[in-house]
């Protein structure tokens, strides 16, 4: 598990020693990014971080600030080696907290992202309930895009008002689908 492109090009993150944490794989981040073209400038938010692989990679590629939430102690400890690492500190924002709990402190301090990660553990039932959340605490920016990462068993019921589902593709088991508010 590396950093694909940008300023920490090449740098090689800590992993997860067990298997409760499941990072996103290079092929499925390099695919994200090449989709997504550019994210400089962007504030995001990687939400069931894990590694923190996907949003190291948006600080890495331009973003100017990254979120990551995670309530496991193995992924906070991970997460917070990770952005040391690519010395991203002034830069990235840890909350060791539960997704629901974080996406209300947001919503309650008014804060918007224009992309936000969502990357569940697979067939938790995570994906919707985590989506519904983030439609309704107004979380995204008017332009903001969501990338959920997921397994084919767990489809978007989209709409989620006033989410769409705009673009889906597949990674052998593995779904990434984007949503954004209708244009």
């Amino acid at each position: 598990m590396r950093v694909i492109s940008g300023t920490a090009k090449g740098r090689k993150l800590y992993a997860p020693r067990t298997h409760n944490i499941r990072p996103a794989l290079d092929k499925v981040k390099g695919a994200i990014f090449n989709i997504l073209f550019n994210v400089e400038g962007l504030r995001v938010l990687d939400l069931f971080a894990g590694t923190g692989a996907v949003g190291i990679e948006a600080l890495s590629r331009g973003a100017t600030h990254c979120t990551f939430v995670d309530a496991a102690d193995e992924a906070v400890t991970i997460i917070r080696k990770n952005i040391a690492l690519c010395s991203f500190e002034d830069r990235a924002k840890l909350f060791p907290k539960r997704v629901d709990v974080s996406i209300d402190y947001f919503a309650k301090h008014e804060q918007k992202f224009d992309l936000i990660f969502v990357d569940p553990p697979y067939l938790k039932d995570l994906v919707n309930p985590t989506l519904e959340k983030i439609a309704n605490a107004g979380i995204l920016a008017p332009t903001g895009r969501i990338i959920v990462e997921h397994h084919p068993k767990e489809p978007i019921q989209s709409p989620i008002s006033p989410i769409f589902l705009v673009d889906q593709r597949k990674y052998g088991q593995t779904l990434i689908s984007f949503l954004a508010f209708k244009t």
